[in-house]
């Protein structure tokens, strides 16, 4: 029971002191550097690239590129690039999606 406390207080001291370190530093990351700030742009899109590709080329684990979500997918991504309105993106691909799996 001893080494179990032992863990339990070091693993929240730990904890503890990463997230107070980022209080003590916040002064030096006010600034970030043009070529960080670059590279973190880029993070959303990659995070929702690994979250929707294997919804749409995947959806029951095997890959079927003859699927309505796929179509759907692919139909609303281009709705998206031309208007940019994710309003009208978002409709039109539910649309379309349920248009396919009625069919």
């Amino acid at each position: 029971m001893n080494r179990m406390w032992t863990a339990i207080v070091l693993a929240g001291a730990g904890t503890y002191a990463m997230r107070a370190s980022f209080l003590a530093f916040a002064h030096r990351m006010a600034t970030v550097p043009p070529a960080l700030t670059r590279i973190l742009r880029q993070i959303p899109p990659a995070a929702l690239a690994a979250i929707v590709a294997p919804a749409l080329l995947r959806p029951e684990g095997r890959l079927d590129l003859l699927q309505p979500t796929l179509l759907a997918g692919l139909v609303a991504a281009g709705v998206a690039w031309k208007t940019r309105n994710v309003g009208i993106t978002v409709v039109v691909g539910i649309a379309l999606l349920a248009a396919l799996q009625q069919l």
